[in-house]
């Protein structure tokens, strides 16, 4: 099996923060973020290397955003009830492609990754065999996977067993 096939890379190290906070607050946070926070559910924007995820109605990941987007956003938002928490050194990133991406990570995850219910730029919160992940499709053959540190060995251990289940590797 090639890299056409799959591949796994821990994605360069940026800072991650969690943002929650109703509409109007992600409207005014918006030009301090350079986009348009998402409003629609499992959607996701990106402006060059950052990226927000929306998570839920009230909750967005935001990853490789500047690390002084905290004294940005207080200055945005103002009298706005919200909350930003930097998780940069509690999740790692995962980048995954090839050929049999879907095909590997569906082993542990309950989503159907082959067909269109999860389209190019969707982005959710699910699981992968029991370590809670948030999963974002990049590409036809390309996600990437936020999980907590502790759990990235064991998220690297079933994606290396369900490689060689694809192919006796």
């Amino acid at each position: 099996m090639d890299d056409a096939d799959f591949s796994l890379s821990i994605a360069p190290i940026s800072a991650r923060f969690s943002l929650r906070g109703n509409a109007e607050m992600a409207r005014c946070a918006s030009p301090a973020l350079g986009m348009d926070l998402p409003q629609t559910p499992l959607s996701t924007a990106e402006t060059g290397s950052a990226a927000a995820l929306w998570l839920g109605p009230d909750e967005w990941l935001l990853l490789g955003c500047s690390a002084d987007l905290t004294a940005e956003l207080s200055k945005a938002l103002g009298s706005h009830p919200h909350s930003l928490v930097d998780i940069s050194e509690r999740q790692v990133g995962m980048d995954i492609s090839g050929r049999l991406a879907a095909l590997i990570l569906s082993s542990g995850c309950p989503l159907d990754l082959e067909g269109d219910s999860f389209a190019i730029g969707m982005a959710m919160r699910t699981l992968f065999h029991k370590a809670e992940i948030v999963l974002w499709r990049r590409g036809a053959q390309r996600f990437h996977l936020e999980v907590w540190r502790s759990f990235a060995p064991y998220v690297e251990g079933h994606l290396a067993e369900a490689r060689r289940g694809c192919w006796g590797l």
